[in-house]
């Protein structure tokens, strides 16, 4: 699921949310049981989703639209404004997170297909629904949604080359058709999204409330074609890969946390952070580990999906409990 929201973007993080905020809380509350039943359809009906690879790419491309669609000037804006916080925010990220995937895959000793998957997953740009969870989370919206923005714009040059310098011992790795495939089912869409907000942003605005729910049912549909594609694997190595995913992420949103404080931005900011590192694009990953590696390396992406939305949503509610 993309950063298809639509929040307040202003520094009062308290205010109420807007319409699209509503519907884009929403999908993220259903999003993870919507995901668990498009693994349980792969699993089950395999045969029925044979050939369906190739469409994997395009169906990330109408998510990453959706993500252009509700960008506005001011996010770009915010990140001029704190230049200092996004830096760290995006060093965080691109450090921790592929770091942490090249370590669990070690520790683990997983197998050469799904340690590429989990590194990947750790290379890919911020996360689906982290800006959502920050404003569940009372979180700083606005430095997540210019981390997040800016991570997915630099993914084309930073994904590849990361991919290349830890999968490589397991994978050969195809730096630049990864950056070519990046290019075209990230940014371009992004881009163009972007440019359809800034033409007809009268008739866009209502269909906000609509977009959160079509990136999440484009990512059920991209999950069930992973799925389906390593059906016959997926028995034998689940738990490891649950296993090896729950250790990605609940390091990667503890580890983003202490690096927003020792940053120094404050309560809100490190709860931005703590989302901004620990939520990946997972979708992104889906599509590139089926596409240079095999479907089995997608299987941590599509595993990560579900549970990176479980944990981001339980991490939100005990935060919101705490004083800022």
């Amino acid at each position: 699921m993309s950063h298809t929201v639509s929040i307040e973007r202003t520094e009062h993080h308290d205010a109420g949310p807007a319409t699209g905020d509503r519907s884009a809380r929403r999908a993220v509350t259903v999003f993870p049981l919507l995901v668990l039943a498009a693994g349980a359809l792969g699993l089950l009906l395999p045969g029925s989703f044979s050939g369906w690879s190739e469409a994997v790419p395009y169906l990330l491309g109408v998510v990453m639209f959706c993500m252009g669609v509700t960008m506005t000037p001011e996010d770009f804006r915010g990140v001029a404004r704190r230049p200092w916080a996004v830096a760290l925010g995006l060093v965080a990220h691109y450090v921790i997170m592929p770091g942490l995937g090249w370590a669990v895959a070690h520790l683990l000793h997983l197998s050469p297909q799904l340690a590429a998957g989990v590194i990947l997953v750790g290379c890919a740009p911020s996360g689906t629904a982290s800006n959502v969870v920050t404003y569940l989370a009372r979180g700083d919206v606005a430095l997540s949604v210019s981390v997040a923005t800016v991570s997915t714009l630099l993914a084309p040059l930073v994904t590849p080359p990361l991919t290349l310098l830890l999968a490589g011992e397991y994978l050969p790795v195809d730096a630049g058709s990864m950056v070519t495939d990046i290019l075209k089912t990230v940014l371009l869409p992004v881009v163009a999204g972007l440019v359809v907000r800034l033409v007809a942003g009268r008739w866009i605005a209502r269909a906000l409330p609509v977009l959160p729910w079509l990136s999440a049912l484009t990512i059920a549909v991209i999950v069930t074609v992973v799925v389906a594609g390593s059906a016959a694997a997926i028995k034998s190595a689940a738990l490891l890969v649950f296993v090896a995913v729950v250790l990605h992420n609940g390091l990667g949103l503890a580890l983003g946390y202490g690096a927003g404080r020792i940053g120094r931005l404050g309560e809100p900011g490190s709860r931005a952070m703590a989302f901004e590192v620990g939520m990946q694009n997972s979708g992104l990953a889906a599509s590139l580990a089926t596409a240079h590696f095999s479907p089995l390396a997608a299987l941590p992406a599509a595993v990560f999906s579900v549970w990176h939305n479980i944990s981001g949503a339980l991490a939100a509610a005990w935060f919101s409990r705490r004083r800022r």
